[in-house]
């Protein structure tokens, strides 16, 4: 239930130069935190105008509400039920395709109508989930999350995308799940590459996946390479079928985790045919760094991740996403992009003060999820914000920042964890000029 805020009409804060207006010459290029200090006048829900402060003393760090490129709507928070303590990844799907057999469309309704509402408090702004469209529970899932993404709108764009075997769109059932899919304005998906076994048809399955997905309009959003074994196996499969023939869709690789194994010359030359081929990568930190790389309870070494620096040096744009919720595949996470954000400065080594190391977060997945807007603050833009406790990046990565979300002008109820911090209360009383 809408219970928002009516909220100021003049803000006095900080903003990434990432994040402003870049043809409006009277803002400063920011200072060694990549920060500006303006003021922004809000009318009707809209930004009326950006003037440049003289002193950032004091001001809260905000940022535009953020983008999640890859989630698991539909098993969110199913860990109590169905846990997987052992934190194998055999284990995680076993247990998976165990709940999928029990999955009711109430259940769903229940859990990815919470997430939403969380990512909403927390301020995301959209969200990309990946939804289990083969077993028994397929269905209950797409009329749970088709049913959220109808009263979500205006608040939360969700976008969906149909996760089944590759092999599975080449059947007759995979040709009327894609009509559907494309009728919702979804994309195919599907797994590839270790540690799912190689099927000598990956090749003619893919390639038929590709021709279908052409012929539809969809947009291709693959698992791939979500393993240690085999580095990079699967991004160079599917970058042979495309260099035959690159079909005009957008194609997006999410976790390439092996692709972090290999020598570096050999990232390089994956990477910049990803850039060549223009096929996007969401790199995925939290799921990856808990199920990956467990050979036995004392070795941690192999921790297989995204280059995401690699990949971003050779001109491929890439997401850093939350993946799974308190699921079989992921115990923790809680749909907060600030976390979020926060472990990949640290794992990805995405510094939020240089441009490359916030783009993750903001306008690389408002980007490949193609929406209207990119996330830049400018005269006419939406007036929406996360306003954080933080006056500085090194206080936000320091401990979990408090925050306020402004949507339209209007200052959203808080999450549960996120009540507001005197400092923060004030904000509703703007300051003078």
């Amino acid at each position: 239930m809408r219970a928002d805020a009516p909220g100021p009409s003049r803000l006095n804060l900080q903003l990434p130069r990432l994040l402003l207006d870049p043809c409006q010459r009277d803002l400063p290029c920011g200072d060694a935190d990549g920060l500006v200090p303006v003021q922004l006048e809000l009318q009707a829900g809209r930004v009326a105008a950006i003037r440049p402060l003289a002193s950032s003393q004091g001001l809260p760090l905000a940022l535009t509400p953020l983008v999640e490129a890859h989630a698991h709507l539909d098993k969110a928070f199913s860990w109590a039920q169905h846990p997987n303590r052992s934190g194998q990844m055999a284990t995680a799907l076993s247990v998976n395709l165990r709940e999928g057999e029990q999955r009711t469309l109430e259940q769903v309704r229940q859990r990815a109508g919470r997430g939403l509402d969380q990512a909403w408090r927390y301020g995301l702004r959209a969200i990309r989930s990946h939804i289990d469209s083969g077993g028994p529970g397929a269905a209950a899932s797409w009329e749970a999350v088709l049913e959220l993404k109808q009263h979500w709108l205006g608040r939360v764009e969700l976008q969906l995308v149909a996760l089944v075997p590759i092999s599975h769109w080449s059947t007759e059932a995979g040709r009327a799940l894609a009509e559907r899919v494309a009728q919702a304005g979804g994309l195919l998906g599907g797994v590839l590459g270790p540690p799912y076994p190689r099927a000598r048809r990956d090749r003619q399955a893919l390639q038929e996946m590709l021709q279908l997905a052409e012929q539809l309009g969809c947009g291709i959003d693959l698992h791939v390479d979500e393993s240690g074994e085999a580095p990079g196996q699967g991004v160079a499969l599917l970058l042979e079928q495309l260099e035959r023939r690159r079909p005009e869709l957008p194609i997006t690789c999410s976790h390439a985790s092996s692709m972090g194994l290999l020598p570096l010359a050999a990232q390089q030359r994956l990477a910049e045919r990803l850039a060549r081929l223009q096929v996007e990568v969401v790199a995925l930190p939290t799921t990856n760094l808990w199920l990956l790389g467990r050979r036995g309870d004392d070795d941690l070494a192999q921790r297989p991740l995204a280059p995401v620096r690699q990949l971003q040096r050779a001109g491929v744009v890439v997401a850093v996403g939350g993946d799974n919720v308190q699921d079989p595949w992921d115990p923790g996470s809680d749909f907060d992009p600030l976390e979020l954000l926060r472990l990949a400065s640290r794992v990805c080594h995405c510094s939020p003060w240089q441009r490359q190391g916030l783009t993750p977060f903001t306008t690389a997945p408002a980007r490949m999820l193609g929406l209207a807007w990119d996330g830049i603050v400018r005269q006419g833009s939406p007036a929406d914000l996360v306003i954080t406790s933080a006056t500085r990046w090194s206080e936000l990565l320091a401990r979990p920042p408090q925050r306020r979300v402004l949507r339209s002008g209007q200052w959203l109820p808080a999450a549960p964890t996120q009540q507001p911090s005197p400092a923060l209360a004030r904000l509703e009383t703007p300051t003078p000029c």
